[in-house]
């Protein structure tokens, strides 16, 4: 066998079988198949392969299982990351607001949904949707159909709590801890308002006609 000279380059080529994933159509998860491929020991790749990576060839890398890219710098997750999730490393997905779950597939909103509403996401977007009863972004706010006057609040689906004064399904009645005489009504909290020719704070002067 002759000898090498002064100057000259051995190259030696080793052939190597490596197992690959790839995805068949319609499913996210791998299937390993054999593929044949020429490993160059001086090969030189800039930037290096990341993530236990092997240079094969110059600025050309063969990415271990679960990475990918010029220089296997992407991770990937199977079945891949939904709604938006970003793949941190392999079969771990970095999910956005709304969304959770392994891989990201599982709608989810802030402080839950309460009073029966339920979570699910509307464009992309994770969203309560409230029984008939209720508002409010975790449907926490009880609707009055007929509305809470003078200072009420609406604490349940059609009651509403009234201040001190007032009665009524809507806050509307107003309360004189000391009745109104002579045909007088009742307009504010101890007000009366009194009918011709009565007058004082509950109708009980009759006025002297001239």
């Amino acid at each position: 066998m002759g000898s090498v000279g002064p100057g000259s380059t051995v190259l030696f080529l080793a052939s190597l079988v490596a197992l690959v994933g790839v995805s068949s159509a319609g499913s996210d998860a791998p299937r390993g198949v054999a593929v044949g491929f020429v490993f160059d020991p001086k090969a030189k790749c800039e930037p290096p392969c990341e993530h236990a990576g092997i240079c094969i060839r110059n600025n050309t890398c063969f990415c271990s299982r679960g990475y990918e890219g010029e220089t296997c710098q992407y991770a990937n997750c199977y079945p891949k990351c939904k709604n938006g999730g970003e793949c941190l490393r392999p079969g771990k997905c970095r999910c956005p607001p709304g969304f959770g779950g392994r891989y990201c597939h599982k709608v989810t909103c802030d402080a839950g949904c309460w009073n029966g509403g339920e979570c699910t996401a509307v464009n992309g977007v994770a969203k309560c949707i409230c029984p008939s009863s209720w508002t409010g972004s975790r449907c926490q706010e009880a609707i009055c159909p007929q509305g809470c006057r003078n200072g009420g609040i609406c604490v349940a689906p059609g009651i509403c709590s009234c201040p001190e004064g007032w009665l009524g399904g809507a806050c509307h009645t107003a309360v004189c801890t000391q009745p109104c005489l002579n045909g007088g009504k009742c307009i504010s909290p101890d007000k009366c308002r009194c009918r011709p020719p009565y007058s004082g704070p509950r109708c009980e002067e009759r006025k002297k006609s001239h």
